[in-house]
């Protein structure tokens, strides 16, 4: 190890606390020197090839120079300015441009800085709304079984059936987690599991119905759940329930959103549309943090008055950074052009031929959206912490390819720049790793 690779990890090991991290155990954290593309430089001289989009930020690959550019060019002009009373180009055109994309009038936008944050305003502007709609007693809220939706207070308590918040439950308030479909290619039994959780929210309805201000979604996929999927009738039949009842619907589609269920957003591909939708990861391209929550027409004009009182009392000290929204922007660009589309569509035709040929009895229940792929380690403790994720994620990161199993999920979420061949290498891996790891534990 070279000097200046030992003072980083020296002073690392010191004075870093890391994201879900044990830090008594863990391995030192690898130093990244550098990335292009799909490929993260270890300071080491090693390189991985990143396969989960860093946390499932990266759209069009590391450092991918039209989004740097625009960050440039950003910062020579204005790098920050005060979001009330003031605004500036790029957060107006890139709220007039994701308007455009998005279904039905989702058209008045809200920036704040990451996934949890557009969750939390997506909850206020719901609870208040009905206030001001003369329906108080809408006071409660609706969830899925497993569902994530950030890690602050509100978004926690959304999540709290995900078990990644047990030490904070006294803090969190109380909703009604219904149960989820959850799906997988050729699975005999998604209508008889559709009908159970429809018979749930109907019976619920029934009797809560006027006491409901929203219920939550993240649609098509449940990211850290394990890549449970539904499939989208059954997100249209939920709609359908919630129109009826006068209750919103909120789409947590900050890992969903930007092409990676094979269309620009999970809602267009359901055919489902929300009453408010939750974007972020990708919105920059992973370059910078930003959200945004975008609401239907409806719900911003139940906020308009003669005073403040009727205001949304609700901010952010890097709201619609311009730096942030330049990089959104030269993102969405990308994401647009023809090359984008077809890259992604290489990407959903390889998951579907390499899943389709796992053939090692531990691999099982495989299942994809667009560019999401997942399959199941069988046999074991199918939950966060079976032990088989763990030595998987060793194995993989051995073999230089950035995979992090969730629990017995292992699961792909590449970059839109990731080629054949570099698929094509993960899912040899994964295929070496059931017959190394799983056959010896």
């Amino acid at each position: 190890m070279n000097r200046e690779l030992y003072l980083i990890a020296k002073k690392d090991k010191t004075h870093i606390w890391h994201p879900y991290t044990q830090a008594k155990t863990a391995a030192p954290a690898i130093p990244i020197a550098r990335a292009e593309g799909a490929v993260l430089h270890g300071m080491d001289g090693k390189e991985y090839l990143d396969l989960i989009s860093s946390w499932w930020v990266n759209l069009h690959g590391h450092a991918h120079p039209r989004i740097a550019e625009a960050i440039a060019a950003q910062a020579k002009t204005l790098e920050q300015v005060i979001f009330a009373g003031f605004t500036h180009q790029p957060a107006v055109e890139l709220a007039a441009r994701l308007s455009a994309l998005l279904p039905a009038d989702l058209e008045r936008v809200f920036y704040s800085d990451n996934g949890s944050t557009a969750i939390e305003v997506a909850l206020k502007v719901a609870y208040q709304f009905w206030k001001q709609a003369d329906s108080p007693r809408k006071t409660r809220f609706l969830a899925f079984e497993g569902g994530y939706h950030g890690d602050t207070v509100g978004a926690m308590s959304m999540g709290a059936s995900s078990g990644f918040f047990g030490h904070w439950k006294d803090l969190l308030f109380s909703i009604t987690a219904l149960p989820y479909p959850a799906t997988w290619d050729n699975d005999p039994d998604v209508e008889t599991k559709e009908k159970a959780c429809l018979d749930a929210l109907e019976a619920y309805l029934a009797q809560y119905a006027e006491e409901t201000a929203a219920l939550i979604v993240e649609p098509l996929v449940q990211g850290a759940a394990g890549m449970r999927m539904c499939r989208p009738e059954f997100l249209r039949e939920v709609e359908k329930r919630l129109r009826a009842a006068r209750v919103l619907l909120i789409f947590d589609e900050v890992m969903t959103g930007f092409g990676r269920t094979g269309d620009l957003f999970a809602c267009l591909k359901s055919g489902a549309t929300p009453d408010i939708i939750c974007l972020s990861k990708g919105l920059s391209g992973g370059f910078l943090p930003l959200s945004v929550t975008v609401f239907r027409r409806f719900l911003h004009d139940a906020f308009l008055g003669e005073d403040f009182s009727t205001a949304l009392a609700h901010g952010h000290s890097f709201t619609a950074n311009p730096l942030g929204c330049a990089a959104a922007l030269a993102s969405l660009e990308l994401l647009l052009e023809d090359q984008t589309a077809r890259n992604i569509g290489t990407i959903v035709e390889k998951h579907r031929e390499r899943l389709n040929g796992l053939s090692h009895p531990r691999l099982g229940r495989t299942r994809q959206c667009g560019t999401i792929a997942a399959v199941d380690v069988l046999g074991g403790r199918q939950d966060y912490s079976a032990q088989e994720g763990q030595a998987l994620m060793r194995y993989f990161m051995d073999k230089g390819l950035l995979i992090r199993p969730l629990g017995h999920v292992i699961y792909l979420l590449p970059p839109y720049c990731v080629t054949p061949e570099q698929l094509d290498r993960a899912y040899d891996a994964i295929e070496a790793g059931a017959r190394d790891i799983l056959e010896n534990p």
